[in-house]
């Protein structure tokens, strides 16, 4: 099986499916952020994106075995799953656990949010079919705002973390906008083989590494919370994400897909409210407002309609 090159003459646009699976996505890796913040306390990033990585690696070579198809059919991708395991976990995963080492989620969310932005600018130069418009640049301004107006006071207050772990935030939101659109080559590889070739290449990348770095006392003793947080993080947030995520960017593209960053603060703050017991404050719903405003505007079908 072999991957099939984009259409490069017609961008790709959001079907209903696709923005109800885009809705989906966002709500599992709006936990992301909780079971990092847990996990982090105690386990160094690092350790933490090794075991991520391999956790979800194995659920999902477990699916295959159950469900198919066979995993054989990734093999020619080798070198193509390494890039893709490189630019869209093992450097985003890392810059943002030792970001958020030092800064709060709320700050991270933001900077994190930055991701359409970069996958934008970085496709308008890479590819020919996902040209930057200004309803784009409108859209993501939207969202980017509704993000910072949504986290509320909380935002400013993580402005003095120092620059280097903002820096990190940033590098990670450019790493996953170039994840994006390499992911586009991928198009008619099942997303299951994706996601699973993706996460394998990851773990034969991150477990030599770690061993080589840390002693067996920084890859044991956590606490039972910590590892409910790892194994959360691993086969909700990135395993089960990951199935969701290669479906998107197969049918809607990459600046379409990556739009699911502004959806994560959303259901993290929406989910915290919901199970939790937390009262949703009026800047919250405000923010909420802006990033959907920002959505209708990329979709474009509302506008036109209204025009």
């Amino acid at each position: 099986m072999t991957a099939q090159a984009p259409d490069q003459t017609t961008a790709p646009r959001m079907s209903a499916q696709d923005w109800g699976l885009l809705i989906l996505l966002g709500a599992v890796w709006g936990g992301s952020y909780f079971f990092a913040r847990i996990a982090v306390s105690q386990m160094q990033p690092l350790v933490l994106v090794m075991f991520r990585v391999s956790i979800a690696a194995l659920a999902l070579h477990l699916f295959l075995t159950i469900r198919g198809p066979s995993f054989r059919a990734a093999l020619p991708l080798a070198g193509s799953f390494v890039v893709l395991a490189l630019l869209n976990n093992v450097i985003p995963f890392s810059l943002i656990f030792m970001g958020q080492t030092q800064l709060g989620a709320g700050l991270a969310s933001v900077l994190n949010a930055t991701t359409p932005f970069w996958t934008a600018l970085l496709a308008n130069i890479l590819t020919a079919d996902e040209r930057l418009t200004p309803a784009k640049l409108t859209g993501i301004a939207f969202g980017i705002a509704g993000t910072g107006v949504m986290i509320g006071p909380g935002v400013l207050s993580g402005f003095g973390g120092p620059l280097w772990a903002k820096v990190a935030l940033i590098g990670g939101a450019i790493s996953y906008g170039l994840a994006f659109i390499h992911g586009r080559r991928f198009r008619g590889v099942p997303p299951t083989i994706v996601a699973t070739g993706q996460l394998t290449a990851s773990s034969v990348i991150m477990i030599p590494l770690v061993l080589a770095l840390y002693g067996p006392e920084d890859l044991s003793g956590f606490s039972g919370d910590i590892w409910s947080a790892v194994i959360g993080l691993a086969v909700l947030s990135t395993a089960f994400a990951y199935l969701i995520y290669f479906r998107i960017l197969a049918s809607a593209g990459a600046t379409n897909a990556s739009l699911v960053t502004f959806l994560n603060p959303v259901s993290a703050i929406l989910l915290g409210s919901l199970f939790l017991g937390e009262r949703l404050a009026s800047f919250e719903i405000i923010g909420m407002v802006l990033i959907a405003t920002g959505l209708i505007i990329i979709d474009g079908r509302l506008p036109a309609r209204i025009r």
